[in-house]
């Protein structure tokens, strides 16, 4: 008996150091992944549209970004299936943000103001919930004042991570010291590179005139024609790899890509955004503008954007306006981006003199 017991031991137990003949056959890549990626595709393109069709609307959008979590072979056909924000008009993954709105139907948001840590929050959705903490975040700014004057706005996608270190920073605005003149920059990898994509100007008339101020945005990586019949809007698929290097996390400050309206990745003139003309109410006795009801509270930084170059003033491109203490709506279309609307509507809360 004790004998049985002691080969059964020997036999179960394994040797520390097995012969090349006892190894285990190498793992494939299939396997690797888990016993999920042998799932048929026929299988996954069938589980994933559905879920597609039925999950239209944050939080429950985030089982499609679940799938597409699971392993490679997921990713790849759930990125696969998923249209551009302009061609389906749902948020889903964080490239969304980088992508033109569609060009019919407004993306719908709203911005929430920390003032004691001086820090923006914009959440998808129609209007601000009871609880913020179930609202889908989009990106999460910071004002920083400049050692040499002016005011800077980080944006991350991670909520209090403003490293312009990590893979989370997106870009950032910086103003003049009175807040009349803004550029907008964005990350450019791979190199730690920042380009500037955007220039706004602030002008403003005399003290306590019902005057409305005047702005103007040079979008310098989207050209005119993106607007015209049968134009496009620069439209990225991917975020490109970021790596960042050493000397940059002590203290170097990254390069940056100067574009006019001379040099641009088009090689085209810019769209120029103008703010849209508000209308005198005599019977009201102040300047008003027709925001459909998304705005709620007067407020001299309500604005809604056209194109310069479009006379009547029909097509409203981003439209901005406080609907309560702290709190602002934003919708924006083609050919604007989430982040390139956000950072024009940040630049509104930099210093503004009383008069120009």
């Amino acid at each position: 008996m004790k004998e049985g017991i002691s080969n059964l031991y020997r036999i179960v137990v394994p040797c520390s150091s097995p012969s090349p003949s006892a190894s285990a056959p190498p793992r494939t890549e299939s396997s690797s992944q888990g016993q999920w990626a042998n799932l048929p595709s026929e299988l996954l393109l069938d589980v994933i549209q559905r879920i597609d069709a039925s999950e239209t609307t944050w939080p429950s959008r985030r089982a499609l970004v679940a799938c597409a979590s699971v392993c490679k072979a997921w990713r790849a056909i759930t990125k696969s299936f998923v249209s551009t924000l302009e061609q389906c008009g749902i948020i889903t993954f964080p490239i969304s943000l980088k992508q033109p709105a569609p060009r019919d139907n407004p993306i719908h948001c709203y911005i929430r103001r920390e003032r004691y840590s001086s820090t923006f929050s914009l959440y998808l959705g129609l209007s601000p919930p009871t609880n913020f903490d179930r609202s889908k975040l989009l990106f999460h700014a910071k004002k920083v004042r400049r050692a040499t004057g002016g005011t800077e706005f980080i944006i991350s996608l991670v909520a209090k991570k403003f490293s312009k270190t990590k893979n989370t920073y997106i870009g950032k605005i910086r103003t003049n010291f009175i807040g009349t003149k803004s550029k907008i920059y964005e990350r450019h990898p791979p190199l730690p590179l920042s380009r500037k994509i955007a220039t706004i100007s602030y002008r403003f008339f005399v003290l306590h005139s019902p005057s409305p101020r005047h702005i103007e945005c040079t979008m310098h990586l989207i050209p005119t024609s993106s607007i015209q019949e049968g134009g496009t809007a620069p439209t990225p698929l991917e975020f490109a790899s970021y790596h960042i290097q050493h000397e940059s996390s002590k203290g170097k400050k990254p390069k940056v890509v100067e574009f006019d309206s001379t040099c641009t990745d088009f090689e085209r003139e810019p769209l120029i955004l103008k703010n849209k003309a508000l209308t005198w109410s005599e019977q009201l006795q102040y300047w008003h503008l027709d925001f459909s009801g998304r705005v709620t509270v007067d407020s001299v930084k309500n604005f809604q954007l056209v194109a310069a170059e479009d006379p009547w003033e029909k097509k409203v491109i981003l439209q901005f306006g406080k609907i309560g203490d702290d709190t602002f709506m934003m919708d924006y279309w083609y050919p604007l981006s989430a982040f390139q609307a956000f950072a024009i509507c940040l630049s509104s809360f930099g210093k503004k003199p009383d008069f120009i």
